[in-house]
């Protein structure tokens, strides 16, 4: 598909809701300060939004590629959106109670929303991520599309980050999840507006074949797409781990004196530099292999994450934010190692884009089932997430990050021998 036939309109639709999924799925990670601020609440059940949230892709991922061979890509995306709404809505409502007297209420309220939300997220991803790797023509350039749509996706999570930190501020016992009513009004609206525009929006619908689930058997039969959906389950361990547990170490570690807002601004920083990363990838994504992007990716992270764990705590750098209240540079002075689990943010932005593209490779009929299977793995954020905060619980935050290192050494593994195709 060349310059001049490529159908920009849908493009563009394409990476808004790139970026609308990010902003969405974020939200959950800084909510688990709140929630760890309604009472005594361990590591484990503090993140239940991203339980609920990651857990709907195992139930949805393949139904959702049949819905798009029913129905197409943009029919699918408004029942997307519209299951969106309501999700929001029903976190929301959550807040409309008193966590103190009636805590177990609240949390499942919250989880179902968060639940809901979940199935759109992946209904999105099935739509997005196939559409933008067709619409770039493939292979490379397919990658590079999607790497672009990765850059505004990184946007997005920085805006959320920002946006929640702004919101808790001191996280006390007082702190509600009403405090986030704002930012849920925010996805809120997102979803509104997209549903909208993608009603007036005209995209020429790619021929679809019929999802056959007895073609997930063939499709299994790949070994490097059977290897590279691990590679996927594990890679949410890294994108979401990494500054989830860097925004609790910084909430919850008194003697570092910072507090939500602060914390939120210095996350803002990872998904800032996630950003960064998948603009230079979608730089070069035409002209460098995806096998060596995550080789160098994932190489990086190993490094990154180990210095991180065991760089002694008292030696800071100064890091930046910006105070979006009054638009002024701020500095906030954390350890070493933090800095360092920031810089994983340059490394994760080029994985998934390459993972999916070379867990894909050469599928062919087998594609659609593959790409509803591939998008099932994303849950595996919701497992990592619990294993980390268990360790967590059981020693301490840095210790935790040895779930992050031996998802990153799989990656590694991947690119360097699982990726080949071997038909």
């Amino acid at each position: 598909m060349n310059q001049q036939t490529k159908p920009w309109g849908a493009i563009i639709v394409m990476i808004a809701l790139f970026a609308m999924i990010a902003f969405v799925t974020n939200l959950c990670s800084p909510m688990a300060n709140i929630i760890k601020a309604q009472g005594d609440i361990p590591e484990v059940l503090a993140q239940i939004g991203n339980y609920g949230n990651f857990v709907a892709y195992l139930l949805m991922g393949i139904p959702a590629g049949m819905i798009i061979a029913k129905l197409g890509y943009k029919k699918t995306a408004l029942i997307g959106l519209a299951v969106g709404i309501v999700g929001i809505l029903i976190q929301w409502s959550s807040s409309l109670l008193d966590a103190k007297e009636s805590l177990g209420l609240v949390f499942g309220i919250y989880l179902l929303g968060a639940f809901i939300t979940g199935f759109c997220m992946c209904i999105l991803n099935c739509v997005v991520n196939p559409m933008l790797n067709l619409l770039g023509g493939g292979g490379n350039a397919g990658n590079q599309l999607i790497q672009t749509g990765g850059v505004f996706n990184s946007l997005a999570a920085v805006a959320v980050y920002i946006i929640m930190g702004a919101l808790i501020g001191e996280v006390t016992a007082e702190t509600k999840i009403a405090d986030a009513t704002p930012a849920l009004m925010i996805a809120l609206a997102i979803f509104v507006i997209a549903f909208i525009t993608i009603v007036f929006t005209k995209i020429d619908e790619p021929e679809q074949a019929p999802v056959d689930t007895s073609l997930i058997k063939g499709a299994l039969k790949y070994r490097h797409f059977t290897l590279g959906i691990l590679a996927i389950f594990l890679y949410m361990g890294i994108e979401v781990g990494t500054p989830t547990y860097v925004n609790m170490y910084l909430v919850n570690t008194p003697e570092l004196g910072i507090n939500a807002a602060t914390a939120g601004l210095i996350v803002a920083v990872y998904w800032f530099l996630m950003m960064i990363g998948r603009f230079v990838g979608a730089s070069i994504g035409s002209k460098v292999s995806s096998r060596a992007m995550i080789t160098v990716a994932s190489s990086a992270t190993l490094i990154l994450v180990a210095f991180g764990m065991f760089a002694p705590t008292d030696i800071t750098v100064n890091v930046p934010g910006i105070d979006w209240g009054t638009l002024t540079l701020i500095w906030a002075n954390v350890p070493v190692g933090i800095f360092a689990f920031l810089l994983v943010g340059l490394c994760t932005s080029v994985m998934w884009g390459g993972i999916f593209n070379m867990a894909v490779e050469g599928l062919g009929k087998y594609t659609a089932i593959a790409s509803g299977i591939f998008m099932t793995m994303v849950f595996g954020c919701a497992v990592m997430l619990a294993i980390q905060a268990q360790v967590a619980d059981m020693t301490d935050y840095m210790t935790s990050y040895w779930v992050v290192m031996f998802c990153a050494a799989y990656l590694l593994f991947y690119a360097l021998v699982g990726s080949k195709v071997k038909k």
